[in-house]
């Protein structure tokens, strides 16, 4: 197998119980880029010697506000996790990209060296909001490289 990239999808549960996948992506990281999704970017968070934690009543359904940090927009999410990134444990690897407007916990991140981010809401949630479809875009010009 040979992808030209990687998406590390979402997933019901826990996510520090899922060791296997945090080592694997700690040995992808730097060799392709990489797009986590919920369960995904809480794995590349704890890959990163991150820390994840409960959220008190977690986040379920659609239209939950989430601000882009470098637009400044306001996008319209879908979303179905219970546990969040602690962005304070990955500083110096990653860098804070997007917060959710209710509660104010963190929705994304991005490495600040390698080609690897994510989001904790569901851009490829369907049918719904198609506010964050932009991030494919994005990872596939990631794939591509400059032009």
């Amino acid at each position: 197998m040979n992808p030209d990239g990687i998406v590390l999808s979402n997933g019901p549960g826990d996510p520090q119980t899922v060791k296997y996948a945090i080592k694997n992506t700690k040995r992808l990281m730097g060799k392709k880029p990489i797009f986590g999704i919920c369960l995904g970017h809480q794995i590349l968070g704890l890959a990163m010697g991150g820390r994840t934690y409960k959220l008190k009543f977690g986040h379920h359904g659609g239209n939950h506000p989430v601000k882009d940090l470098s637009t400044g927009k306001v996008e319209i999410t879908s979303q179905n996790h219970n546990y969040c990134v602690d962005i304070e444990s990955v500083k110096g690897q990653a860098k804070l990209t997007h917060r959710n407007l209710y509660d104010g916990t963190e929705e994304g991140m991005q490495h600040v060296e390698l080609p690897v981010f994510s989001v904790q809401h569901h851009p490829e949630a369907g049918p719904g909001p198609n506010d964050t479809a932009h991030l494919f875009k994005r990872f596939r010009e990631m794939i591509q490289g400059p032009q």
